[in-house]
């Protein structure tokens, strides 16, 4: 074997020793990676913890999580961590907040089981859901 086909042949197993120990994780990582960022931002929900108070965020004209699951008697505080005002309305218009500037809140008791669809006035693309549960 000539001296460039050793060097050749030395890459080659130092390259299927690294696919068989090292590479695998990364790509598994890189692939969960690429799907978490292709995940629909409707599929996120949340539960609130059983302390009777919940939060949403709203930042970068999205409320966060989507989807949040409550039980009944539970306040959800909605804060606004944009830089431009916005508005919590609920769909059928049972309950609105005024505008709501960076870093105020806006808060709602929900006492009746059911979904809530809400979203803000200003940019009615934004769209959340409350799941009160009994």
């Amino acid at each position: 074997m000539s001296r460039s086909q050793s060097s050749r042949h030395g890459r080659t197993e130092r390259l299927a020793s690294i696919s068989k120990g090292r590479f695998v994780p990364l790509a598994l990582a890189s692939s969960l990676a690429v799907f978490c960022l292709v995940l629909p931002p409707h599929a996120a929900t949340a539960w609130a913890a059983d302390g009777k108070v919940a939060a949403v965020n709203i930042d970068n004209f999205t409320f966060t999580p989507p989807v949040l699951t409550i039980a009944v008697g539970t306040t959800v505080t909605w804060t606004n961590r944009d830089d431009i005002p916005h508005t919590v309305v609920e769909n059928d218009r049972n309950f609105r907040s005024a505008a709501i500037d960076t870093d105020e809140q806006f808060s709602h008791k929900f006492n009746t089981p059911g979904e809530i669809n809400y979203f803000c006035s200003l940019h009615p693309h934004m769209t959340g859901k409350i799941v009160v549960k009994p």
